[in-house]
């Protein structure tokens, strides 16, 4: 599926409600049980609107801006879920926000889709809560600005960007792979998907027999799919010392933490100036590392 067979555009309040009511009723009053006086707020004649329109302009997907600076009402139609109708309205909320001269978006995610707005550059901060009998996350989104991580859930979050956003090459450097990072099963499954398109995933570890005693889930996959992986370790002395971990892709995404053995650091998703920077960093000492011999006996 493809964006020319649909089309997001603004919207306003007061000419589009009927369309708006063909998106959201079915999303959130009939689907997900939300009250019909809970959907319909306050807010939304003062909102910033989107809609997604097929090829034959019926609205499929909805979005808002709230004068809070966040958004909300994010719906898709059923039949119209996976194809990339959420990636467009989210980029066209965005691209308002931008215009608007916002620095900062915040959202309350359902829990379901943590990880679609982690893939946008999202880092998920507070305590999970309730939210019209749904579980909620708070989210936040610096825009054009290096956002900082903290904790695990936003290291998480922040190498879900980096991975997903990959376009065809991934470089990481870590100490031993990161445990409690690397071996997530959503990071698992969405490095697996990029190797899956083909993707060049190379890994650079200060500690290589770490993962392997811990029978890391990353290196079972890449048995699985070594056309895709590649591992070194580093023997430099100098190298050995650097204290500092990052990942960065080939579309501008990174995420870079001091201190190799914290999840705190700070990450962006459209940055390719610090990308090509690190990329730089890593090059040499790929270069001078050796081939992980430990794991020949996985196949890797």
């Amino acid at each position: 599926m493809t964006q020319a067979e649909f089309q997001v555009a603004p919207i306003t309040y007061d000419t589009g409600l009927a369309e708006l009511r063909a998106v959201r009723e079915p999303v959130f009053v009939t689907e997900q049980g939300v009250p019909l006086e809970l959907e319909w707020d306050e807010l939304d004649p003062t909102c910033h609107h989107v809609i997604a329109r097929d090829t034959d302009g019926h609205p499929i997907g909805t979005g808002r801006l709230t004068p809070e600076r966040r958004i909300g009402r994010m719906a898709v139609l059923p039949a119209w879920r996976g194809k990339g109708v959420g990636d467009a309205l989210l980029a066209a909320l965005l691209d308002e926000a931008r215009k608007l001269g916002w620095r900062e978006i915040t959202l309350h995610a359902q829990v379901s889709a943590i990880n679609f707005y982690a893939r946008h550059g999202f880092l998920p901060y507070g305590p999970r809560y309730d939210e019209a009998g749904i579980e909620h996350q708070s989210m936040r989104l610096l825009l054009d600005h290096a956002n900082p991580v903290e904790t695990r859930d936003q290291a998480l979050a922040a190498m879900l960007g980096v991975v997903s956003g990959t376009r065809r090459q991934l470089v990481i450097y870590s100490r031993d792979l990161d445990p409690g990072l690397l071996d997530h099963p959503d990071l698992v499954d969405t490095l697996k998907q990029l190797a899956t398109r083909r993707g060049e995933i190379r890994i650079l570890l200060q500690d290589p027999t770490a993962p392997q005693r811990a029978h890391a889930p990353l290196l079972a996959l890449a048995q699985r799919l070594p056309s895709a992986f590649q591992f070194r370790a580093i023997d430099e002395p100098c190298d050995q010392s650097y204290a500092a971990a990052y990942a960065a892709n080939d579309a501008g995404g990174w995420y870079f933490r001091t201190l190799g053995h914290r999840f705190d650091g700070e990450t962006r998703l459209n940055d390719r100036a610090r990308a090509r920077q690190l990329e730089a960093m890593f090059e040499p000492v790929w270069e001078r590392a050796r081939p992980c011999s430990e794991f020949r006996a996985l196949g890797i």
